[in-house]
């Protein structure tokens, strides 16, 4: 099974790294990819954007190898993200590339922008992929433009030419952080088993951001959706699904 995590800064995938390493353990593969650099951070000040790109790129290696996932990041824009079809081609590319079984993103109604936008492109994504002519979309069979490397990867956007890509047309589960007003199922993973590289990749951050927000509140977070699920510690997502098939029996 192959996994992608699609979110919009440094830290948003704190939510879910106790199922991402839950898998990576199990032998699937794992890709933690972000839109943005989150280069708005008040952490950052006046550095210039080579420095800025430099620190994430050390942030994104350092969480990706607490599990053995490979990282990608774009350059969308912190809080100028617009959820267009040029953003949303991107990502398609790599969906391409990668070719995800499911995909993990934000929910839908979150008040940032980028975390909505970035929802969004993830799910328009999921369709680009699927169309040749789309995700090679530059005409005549020529190369599509470089871009520059962001992430030490060897995803297509990192720099090199590629000349055509197979489009990606298996299903894709596509699940979302959990929101209380969210139509779709819900459902938890239980991370207890994994509740320590979740907690380290908080710590990783919460150092850097210098966050209010302690490791313990952290854990009692991911405690309290365990006791709902009746584990002890738990994830809670909703899975964006068309109505579920029907089953010859409850369960």
């Amino acid at each position: 099974m192959r996994i992608m995590a699609v979110f919009a800064h440094p830290d948003d995938e704190i939510g879910c790294m106790g199922t991402l390493a839950k898998h990576a353990a199990r032998g699937d593969e794992v890709m933690l990819v972000w839109t943005t650099l989150g280069e708005l951070a008040s952490q950052f000040g006046d550095a210039p954007h080579a420095e800025v790109t430099r620190v994430r790129r050390e942030h994104g290696a350092w969480v990706a190898a607490q599990i053995g996932a490979q990282h990608h990041f774009f350059d969308m824009g912190d809080s100028r993200m617009t959820g267009g079809r040029g953003e949303a081609l991107q990502l398609a590319r790599l969906y391409a590339r990668f070719r995800p079984n499911a995909v993990i993103t934000w929910s839908d109604d979150h008040p940032h922008p980028d975390h909505r936008m970035t929802a969004k492109i993830a799910f328009d994504a999921i369709t680009l992929a699927r169309i040749p002519k789309i995700v090679n979309e530059v005409g005549g069979g020529a190369a599509m433009p470089p871009a520059p490397d962001l992430s030490g990867d060897d995803a297509i956007e990192s720099g090199e030419d590629v000349r055509r890509l197979d489009a990606w047309r298996e299903p894709v589960r596509f699940y979302q952080y959990h929101a209380p007003a969210s139509p779709y199922p819900d459902f938890s993973v239980d991370v207890t088993d994994t509740i320590d590289v979740a907690g380290r990749v908080m710590e990783y951050y919460h150092d850097f951001y210098r966050w209010q927000w302690t490791k313990e509140q952290f854990l009692e977070g991911r405690a309290g959706v365990g006791r709902l699920a009746g584990v002890k510690y738990a994830e809670r997502f909703n899975l964006r699904v068309t109505p579920l098939p029907a089953r010859a029996f409850l369960d």
